[in-house]
């Protein structure tokens, strides 16, 4: 099994609808894919569930068949965590439900974050809970987990980072993504340089993550078309990211300018498929899913089609990165 987690701290960028159409592409090529959603926004929830489910979800105070009812225990101080609900979207697909519960959770792993030096097992714990929570929801069925986070460089997004294998970068054309850009590889490299020196502070038994958070590449959402090339009040920022994606995430010393279209770092270039994603959202599924009934007829019928062709190309090039087979 991996884990993928997908992380900008510069939010608009569509990564949920990234992380939401992956998911759905990964498992229609009969990979069995898990989606998690510790964003405390619950998006990615919301995109999979319809609201009279989201309501029964979120009816109580405990709301035991999200992430926040199996983390409840330990902010609560009276226990571990609780075994994770996984809602069956399709045969391959599942969901570990969001919740905005979440949110509450910042302090406390805010709080064990410096109490793990100290080799504390609860801090440990809950440092490790979502890490625990994916495992166990996983189990032996899923062979790709994709983990949607939130927008800052808070310690939820720390926790759930550390839970994951690998780390792909959503951005936006614009000056912001490539500000976020620099501020989030350094992050990543002092997250994981510090849990590194944790894991032998670690109680014995206790399942822990590596924390590798190996960062996969980048994908460029949204951005402007004029025919097949980027307007340029888009391409003047776009040609600046391969450079600040070296530089920035993998620590490489600086290059002569590549153009983004030819860097292997860039995972994919998606369109933004504004009406589309009406379509899609209104019909509750995938963008490449939507058929005539839905309303995708003439161009837009064509539209669906490319928008296939490109969740497939992308999905392709993730889940190699993965080591995961592709067919």
């Amino acid at each position: 099994m991996k884990t993928i987690a997908f992380f900008n701290n510069k939010g608009g960028v569509g990564k949920t609808s990234l992380v939401y159409h992956l998911a759905w592409m990964c498992a229609d090529h009969g990979i069995p894919t898990l989606a998690v959603d510790l964003d405390p926004q619950a998006n990615l929830t919301a995109m999979f569930l319809d609201e009279q489910r989201l309501e029964s979800l979120w009816s109580d105070d405990d709301h035991p068949e999200t992430v926040f009812g199996s983390i409840r225990p330990i902010l609560r101080g009276i226990g571990d965590i609780a075994n994770p609900h996984v809602e069956a979207i399709t045969t391959n697909l599942g969901l570990i439900p969001g919740d905005l519960g979440l949110s509450r959770f910042e302090d406390k792993l805010s709080d064990a974050w410096p109490r793990c030096h100290n080799r504390d097992e609860s801090a440990f714990r809950t440092m490790t809970a979502f890490h625990r929570l994916i495992q166990a929801g996983a189990g032996d069925r899923f062979e790709l987990v994709l983990i949607d986070v939130g927008p800052n460089l808070g310690a939820i997004n720390r926790a759930a980072l550390i839970a994951a294998d690998q780390v792909c970068i959503p951005l936006g054309a614009d000056l912001f993504s490539l500000q976020g850009l620099k501020n989030l590889g350094p992050t990543l490299r002092d997250w994981g340089l510090v849990w590194s020196d944790l894991l032998a502070k670690a109680p014995a038994g206790l399942s822990v993550p590596k924390g590798s958070m190996q960062p996969i590449g980048y994908i460029i959402m949204q951005h402007g078309l004029f025919g097949s090339r980027p307007v340029l009040a888009y391409k003047r920022w776009m040609d600046r990211i391969p450079t600040v994606y070296r530089e920035a995430v993998l620590e490489e010393p600086p290059k002569r300018s590549i153009p983004v279209d030819g860097d292997p770092h860039c995972l994919a270039l998606l369109k933004h498929y504004r009406s589309l994603m009406q379509m899609a959202m209104t019909a509750r599924k995938p963008m490449f899913f939507l058929k005539s009934a839905d309303g995708a007829i003439g161009a837009h019928g064509e539209a669906v089609r490319s928008c296939y062709r490109d969740f497939e190309r992308l999905a392709s090039r993730v889940v190699a990165k993965a080591g995961i087979p592709f067919v």
